[in-house]
């Protein structure tokens, strides 16, 4: 496990999640026993149109569940928040870095910078950027 108190949440750790995907039950440990949990809100506007897409148009609700279930905040980005973005799309963004992060990455990479909090993410494209993660090991738990 980890002793992670304070994480902002990726789209890619609550897909993983609430599809079921390896790891799943890792991540959601590690969300249940966080004290504190933050998603921008320009990532619950992706969560909500990628579990549209995948699960329909009747399952709306999801992602308003699984945020109010799971205990996270939707925070607005701060214009220091948008600016460490900026940044982190001008040394790790697509076309320029292995890490390749888009603009939905570079959101939660601001976030995650101005408050000094980990990510909490699936896949390796953090993990190629100077900001701390949590994520499963490949083979699902970590």
């Amino acid at each position: 496990m980890t002793d992670a108190d304070f994480l902002v949440v990726d789209t890619s750790a609550a897909v993983a999640v609430l599809s079921d995907e390896p790891g799943a039950d890792w991540l959601a440990d590690v969300l249940a026993q966080t004290t504190a949990a933050v998603m921008p809100a320009a990532t619950y506007l992706e969560l909500g149109m990628v579990l549209e897409s995948r699960f329909g148009p009747r399952e709306t609700g999801i992602a308003a569940r699984f945020v109010r279930d799971a205990e996270i905040d939707v925070v607005d980005a701060t214009a220091k928040s948008a600016e460490r973005a900026l940044e982190s799309w001008r040394r790790f963004g697509k076309g320029r870095h292995s890490a390749k992060l888009n603009f939905g990455d570079c959101i939660v990479y601001g976030v995650a910078a101005e408050l000094g909090w980990p990510i909490l993410c699936v896949g390796d494209d953090f993990a190629q950027t100077d900001i701390a993660v949590l994520r499963p090991s490949p083979g699902g738990a970590a």
